[in-house]
């Protein structure tokens, strides 16, 4: 189930690339790879690697709008959902 989370987060991050404006673009697709990484992590997710993404999104959410802001905040719920149901280290 927490893979699923994560995977979602990064559809939701696909899905905002697509109506993004060219400023953040980038941005979202870099998360969206890093977000890819972690779904085959074979050991657990460091948290403060994870929070780095969470931040990341939520700055990116502050420049975006519309759908794309609306992608990003669906993708932001899923993704800490996924940090909740992590094991702290």
């Amino acid at each position: 189930m927490v893979a699923s989370e994560l995977q979602t987060a990064r559809t939701e991050l696909d899905d905002a690339v697509d109506t993004a404006g060219d400023d953040i673009r980038d941005d979202l697709r870099e998360t969206a790879a890093e977000f890819s990484k972690l779904e085959t992590e074979t050991e657990t997710v460091d948290h403060a690697v994870l929070d780095d993404h969470l931040n990341t999104l939520r700055q990116l959410r502050e420049r975006a709008g519309g759908e794309t802001e609306a992608a990003v905040d669906r993708a932001l719920e899923h993704a800490e959902s996924y940090r909740e149901d992590l094991e702290q280290a």
